[in-house]
């Protein structure tokens, strides 16, 4: 986008990288820059599980900064909507939505350390260690790149980052936010909420904790759905709300209890 007169909108726009699948499934095409320049583009599954007949779906594609040399990064990630460079270890991070209609509590939803030629299994394994039962088969979780956090299946993980240097105290200071949307067809809803991963140096501990709740009610309606989290420029929190049209800032009260 060109903002040719300088007045904060822009006036064109022009193609960085064209011809993107877009015949259905999930939509969402998240994207960010590495530590080394690059354009790191997720791309989801056009299906819930399925062979693909384009090898870009179900992964995150990596393209230089002007759109050229396109190539497959890490791949067999169903839907991994949120993707972050830490910016303090440089190491690249991806949620994954997993499959439906498997059950309640299965597939886990996943956290996974994205590396250059990663394997993480779709459609053939699920969570790192469940073979699907139609595109599976004895031995098909091998050599599968492990998730590093399994969570609740159905959650919907999507936006996540680290806060480090915040105003949220030293209890919650340094760990992984991730947004959960929530979920959509399990019998018992889950999700809607944010959720924090306490760190062990630059590696999740594999606890996930409750954040910031509530969206969810009681009675099983919601009245917002979490998409994505960031660190504002004063230390804060910021909370997307897709659902309520909201964006959300937390942060202590003055005088409370840090710890």
């Amino acid at each position: 986008m060109i903002d040719e007169n300088g007045d904060g909108f822009y006036e064109s726009s022009e193609p960085i990288v064209a011809g993107l699948p877009d015949d259905g499934g999930h939509s969402t095409r998240t994207i960010r820059f590495g530590p080394d320049g690059a354009l790191y583009v997720s791309i989801g599954s056009s299906c819930n599980i399925c062979q693909e007949a384009d090898p870009r779906r179900a992964t995150i594609m990596r393209y230089e900064a002007d759109g050229g040399n396109g190539r497959i990064f890490a791949s067999g990630l169903r839907n991994a909507v949120g993707i972050f460079f830490d910016p303090t270890s440089g190491l690249f991070w991806a949620t994954n939505n997993g499959s439906d209609g498997m059950g309640d509590d299965v597939p886990p939803e996943t956290l996974n350390l994205v590396v250059d030629g990663g394997d993480y299994g779709w459609p053939r394994c699920h969570s790192g260690d469940i073979p699907d039962p139609n595109f599976g088969g004895e031995g098909a979780c091998d050599g599968v790149t492990q998730p590093v956090v399994r969570m609740q299946a159905h959650s919907a993980p999507l936006g996540l980052t680290r806060m480090v240097g915040s105003a949220l105290g030293p209890a919650w200071d340094g760990a992984m936010y991730i947004a959960f949307h929530g979920s959509w067809n399990r019998s018992i809803p889950t999700g809607y909420k944010v959720v924090a991963l306490p760190m062990a140096g630059d590696t999740p501990t594999g606890e996930v904790l409750d954040f910031a709740t509530d969206w969810l009610l009681p009675d099983g309606t919601w009245w917002g759905r979490p998409v994505d989290v960031i660190q504002a420029p004063d230390g804060s929190m910021l909370i997307s709300d897709d659902a309520g049209g909201r964006i959300f800032r937390v942060f202590p009260l003055q005088g409370a209890d840090e710890d």
